[in-house]
């Protein structure tokens, strides 16, 4: 084996080493409780946002509270965060504030969710297996800070750390990808149904990332 290739190997097996890869039709499965366990995503655009959209698939038989997307700033820990609030009710929060939607409940199946917001009027939107549920506002005006940390499995109660075990995922998630602008509802449902719509943000085909923990990458279990 030359000097190369064993770099190579050396550098890929090494917990927390940093990858990129296409990452169609797979997923990260957190099977334990943890708070050790969590992937770091790293953005292609570093700017404050105006707007945003984020869509991902998630499949657990959780329960209770979990976090399904956590973008944190140093002087905001919930810039963007979508969590699962209770059974029906999903939050997502902006620059700190948040907005509740009732939604469907889904047992034992991976679930598509699409979540927006702009700042010129502050409306939010989250899209659940490609359906919308009533939209709200808040934080008309706000910008969104740069410089985030993005992690997948926890929620941030600090920038990049101070995790908690109780709202840690314990299941598969995939098909991450964010945009800078809000996508239109035939771009959401295009997404949902599985079709190429090239991110500018986070882009699940061109994925930069960092696996901590317990953490795998496999192939995803949904169509």
């Amino acid at each position: 084996m030359d000097k190369l290739s064993l770099c190579f190997l050396v550098v890929i097996g090494l917990p927390g080493a940093f990858l990129q890869n296409d990452m169609q039709k797979k997923a990260f499965v957190f099977p334990i409780e943890s708070d050790k366990s969590f992937v770091t995503l790293f953005a292609q655009v570093q700017e404050p946002l105006k707007a945003f959209t984020v869509c991902l698939r998630v499949y657990t038989a959780l329960t209770r509270p979990y976090s399904l997307f956590s973008y944190a700033t140093r002087t905001q820990s919930n810039e963007i965060l979508l969590f699962k609030y209770r059974s029906g009710v999903y939050s997502v929060s902006v620059g700190g504030s948040d907005a509740y939607f009732k939604t469907p409940e889904k047992s034992y199946a991976p679930v598509h969710f699409c979540t927006s917001w702009e700042s010129s009027s502050g409306i939010v939107e989250l899209w659940v297996d490609g359906r919308p549920m009533v939209r709200t506002s808040l934080k008309k005006g706000y910008t969104v800070g740069a410089g985030a940390s993005i992690i997948l499995g926890q929620e941030q109660d600090s920038f990049a750390g101070n995790f908690d075990t109780n709202q840690s995922l314990v299941g598969d998630i995939g098909e991450v990808n964010m945009w800078d602008f809000v996508l239109s509802p035939v771009e959401i449902n295009s997404v949902y149904n599985g079709k190429a719509f090239s991110a500018n943000v986070l882009n699940w085909q061109e994925l930069k990332y960092e696996a901590q923990g317990e953490v795998f990458v496999k192939n995803q279990l949904w169509i």
